[in-house]
């Protein structure tokens, strides 16, 4: 017997499994986050990372976890760290953090600034998980949509049964059909007396209901908005013609509000690294030139 009543059951399960509405845990929103996470990676070019780190595993943790430390080691030398922050100074910042790497002698606490250093991507020590998901969210809800439009826009058929066994024979000719088979051979009890066929087409202005294109546009203008917000040159605008430069170069200032900052924050961390463990680390905005050169051309986006 289960030894768990139903509402922990619900309770524990609704977690993991929300409801339909929403998209999470499923390999099409997967999908979307590692799209929208690699878009990220992408803004910024690292350079001088040691060649004995693993660059990835640096470039993951700071991304996703939101700060890095750098501690130096007997074994392994210079190396970053996934850890956890604690303790406070006197404007309540953090001044330890804690390393637990089995590879490593026990739970490792060095102070931030004394004896390791920390990169971060925001000021507030956040990560940029929040905004993937909120967008691969989004992405996958479309996506589903736009799946089910498809499905609904074909064309569909009635079929008239007399009775369960020419329901199932009338469903095995359906699918041989779709199957593309070139001849099928059918029943003649799915003939009428008149020799006609006991189907007909059903017509519920497919056209009308068919909003593929809207929602793949939608896509579009999803894609544009989370490009705008992490750094990546774009035209975000709404209507397809009449966009001024002064527009678009409104657009490139909101394009790198948010990449800006989070360029200086990490700087900021990778200076002071570069400091206390005599290192050549540097990162860049990759497409700082291209942000200059986004133009309208003849008035179209």
């Amino acid at each position: 017997m289960n030894k768990y009543s139903y509402d922990f059951i619900n309770r524990y399960n609704s977690k993991i499994f929300p409801s339909t509405v929403h998209t999470q845990d499923t390999a099409e929103t997967w999908y979307f986050r590692r799209y929208l996470l690699q878009k990220i990676l992408s803004v910024y070019e690292f350079k001088g990372i040691p060649e004995t780190w693993s660059k990835d595993y640096f470039l993951y943790t700071l991304f996703l976890w939101g700060f890095v430390a750098v501690i130096e080691t007997d074994k392994f030398g210079v190396i970053p760290q996934h850890c956890s922050l604690f303790g406070y100074d006197v404007f309540y910042r953090p001044t330890h953090v804690n390393i637990a790497n089995p590879l490593l002698r026990g739970n490792l606490t060095p102070r931030i600034g004394v004896d390791c250093e920390l990169i971060k991507l925001q000021p507030d020590y956040g990560s940029c998980w929040d905004i993937i998901t909120y967008y691969a969210d989004l992405l996958s809800l479309a996506t589903e949509s736009l799946g089910v439009n498809l499905v609904n826009s074909k064309l569909a058929y009635v079929f008239a049964c007399q009775d369960k066994t020419t329901a199932e024979s009338f469903k095995k000719m359906y699918d041989k059909i779709n199957d593309g088979n070139p001849a099928v051979f059918a029943d003649k009890k799915l003939f009428d007396d008149n020799g006609e066929p006991l189907w007909t087409t059903f017509q519920n202005n497919l056209k009308q209901n068919y909003v593929a294109g809207d929602m793949l546009n939608d896509m579009l203008k999803i894609d544009a908005r989370f490009c705008t917000e992490v750094g990546i040159p774009n035209v975000n605008m709404a209507k397809k013609s009449g966009v001024t430069d002064n527009e678009v170069e409104a657009n490139n200032i909101d394009t790198q509000t948010k990449a800006q900052l989070w360029l200086e924050t990490m700087k900021e961390g990778i200076e002071k690294t570069n400091k206390m463990f005599g290192l050549n680390i540097s990162v860049e905005l990759r497409f700082k030139d291209e942000v200059k050169n986004v133009s309208v051309d003849n008035g179209n986006v």
